[in-house]
């Protein structure tokens, strides 16, 4: 049986690499064995940055949602408590959006969860 060579795959998964490192400062974006450590790093920062987005939008969110509620004498805690006993399910990222765009339907969400908390 004839011995297999693996210059083309080698060639076309450094080149991938390669590809990737487009960009990336000085020898980073020229010379595989750099590139590849440069891109294993960077695949894992956006790995990582991918995660610490949706923890980093929640918390913009509970801000605003709390901002809009202290404007009508509550706080966050207290209202989401009383939606929950409202049965209301709107997600966090809506009425984050309804507290800064549309005040007056945010108004009658907190007027609901004081009643249902009363």
């Amino acid at each position: 049986m004839a011995r297999v060579k693996g210059a083309m795959m080698t060639r076309k998964r450094r080149n991938k690499v390669l590809k990737l490192a487009k960009g990336y400062w000085g020898a980073k974006s020229k010379h595989f064995r750099m590139a590849n450590q440069a891109v294993m790093k960077s695949l894992t920062y956006a790995y990582t940055g991918r995660r610490l987005k949706k923890r980093d939008f929640r918390r913009l969110w509970i801000t605003r949602i709390n901002a809009g509620c202290k404007m009508n004498g509550m706080n966050y805690s207290t209202f989401m408590n009383g939606l929950k006993k409202a049965g209301v399910e709107i997600n966090r990222k809506m009425l984050a959006e309804m507290a800064v765009n549309d005040k007056a339907a945010f108004t009658q969400l907190v007027e609901l969860s004081k009643s249902k908390l009363a």
